[in-house]
């Protein structure tokens, strides 16, 4: 649904003032209909003739006090106007163009509205004003879409900025911010950004994907997602490992849908990215100093304050830093079932990653003592990759089984292995299970979950 559509019901098509105009669902082809007719100065030119006379009259920072149904009937009075008294011909459609494209840009994200509509997009990437792209299905694209110049991007980034309590400017030229659908925004400005502002949406308030998801997109097995089912109920300390767009977060969100629904989670996220379906969810996020330097709340200060919130298991969106060591010690003590990301390549590699982190704590362990406190936290270490047609994977299911010597042993239960890539460029491969007990078996069974010995013998071609 368009900002437009939102301005007020679809089966009504007055407003204040009695202003008729007929609602609509914008799509980018209509958004640029005044393009592809030749006449892209006089629609620009109009558009920021209201927008000009708009802001004279009412301040939209109020816009909950003015009321969207006011906006709309002054948006429609004053293009009415301006095309009465320039004695302009227009179609109903570029009409209608002009209005939604006016709203956007006033109250929304300019002609990036159109993609926030689009339920297949998971990221846009604005790359200066003439070069926007998003990512469909794991494939990068670029569109059509562009904005009037770069005065007019760093508009919108301002309008982003400011609506989170922030600034971006010469002397803080950098700015992380969040949509109200959950979209995760990063923007940076000259003269950081070389050739122009720069504005990236990784989005989330889409389709909230489940496990049978999953399974039927082929990204893991109904076997791996049995056995994943079983980790979760039997209080498994599991993290999701994966690259930069691997969907961490989705798998993440997946998994704890298989929480019970009468234990109390607590999430600590970054950025609020988690979707859980649970009734009892308590979401906590960080937060970045203000202005003057004040004011920061980090995740670490979240984790210790989390763990006196009585919570049966702790989220943790992403470990990045020093709050690794916090996690690991409620995993360790009580907070067992808990769940995270990290951002590793193979689940060696993301053993390493916290090792690094307890070290970025500040707190000086010897290694082998750092290795146990590892190896006794996490059990499971789920790997996640987007391979090269853009398809995810589940490529591992390790476990970690102890410590010999100065070294975590880890063995496969599950993985991925690839074969070869069709003449469409579609990665070809096969699930298949290593036919190593599980290590937890035992665990699994005197807690009441059957796992019945055929789910570690299928092997399954994609």
């Amino acid at each position: 649904m368009g900002l437009l559509d939102r301005l007020q019901p679809q089966n009504q098509s007055g407003n204040d003032n009695g202003t008729s105009v007929s609602l609509f669902h914008a799509t980018p082809q209509a958004h640029n209909a005044i393009a592809s007719t030749g006449q892209t100065l006089l629609f620009e030119g109009l558009k920021a003739r209201v927008q000009d006379e708009l802001l004279e009259k009412m301040d939209l920072s109020k816009l909950d006090e003015i009321g969207y149904g006011t906006v709309l009937s002054e948006i429609t009075k004053v293009i009415n106007t301006l095309i009465a008294a320039d004695g302009i011909l227009i179609t109903d459609t570029d009409l209608r163009s002009l209005i939604e494209a006016t709203i956007n840009d006033m109250l929304g994200l300019g002609p990036l509205e159109p993609l926030l509509q689009d339920n297949e997009i998971s990221d846009i990437l604005v790359n200066g004003p003439e070069a926007v792209w998003v990512e469909r299905k794991g494939i990068l694209d670029r569109t059509d879409i562009s904005f009037r110049d770069e005065a007019h991007l760093l508009s919108i980034i301002n309008r982003i900025a400011s609506r989170v309590g922030r600034r971006i400017d010469e002397s803080s030229p950098m700015v992380d911010a969040r949509l109200p659908d959950g979209s995760r925004i990063n923007a940076v400005i000259r003269p950081l950004a070389i050739d122009g502002p720069g504005l990236s949406i990784r989005r989330f308030g889409g389709h909230h994907f489940h496990i049978e998801d999953f399974v039927r997109n082929k990204t893991l097995t109904a076997e791996m997602a049995e056995f994943l089912h079983a980790a979760v109920i039997t209080r498994l300390n599991i993290l999701v490992s994966g690259g930069t767009g691997s969907g961490k977060t989705t798998l993440l969100n997946c998994l704890s849908t298989y929480l019970p629904s009468n234990q109390r989670i607590v999430t600590i996220e970054d950025a609020a990215e988690l979707a859980l379906q649970q009734p009892h969810v308590f979401r906590l996020e960080s937060r970045p100093p203000n202005v003057e330097g004040k004011g920061e709340v980090t995740i670490r200060d979240l984790f210790r304050n989390t763990l006196r919130m009585r919570p049966d298991r702790v989220i943790v969106g992403e470990v990045r830093g020093g709050e690794v060591l916090d996690m690991l010690q409620a995993m360790s003590t009580g907070h067992d079932g808990s769940m995270a990301t990290i951002h590793a390549n193979n689940p060696r590699d993301s053993l390493g990653r916290l090792e690094m982190m307890v070290l970025l704590s500040g707190i000086a362990l010897p290694e082998r003592a750092m290795r146990q406190y590892i190896a006794g936290a996490v059990n499971m270490i789920v790997q996640i990759a987007r391979l090269s047609d853009g398809t995810r994977r589940v490529v591992k299911i390790t476990e970690i089984t102890g410590m010999e010597g100065d070294s975590i042993l880890t063995q496969d239960i599950f993985e991925f292995v690839m074969s070869g890539i069709s003449s469409t460029g579609k990665v070809q491969g096969q699930f298949r299970p290593t036919k190593t007990r599980s290590f937890y078996l035992d665990r699994m069974s005197t807690t009441g979950i059957a796992v019945p010995p055929q789910m570690f013998q299928k092997t399954i071609e994609v």
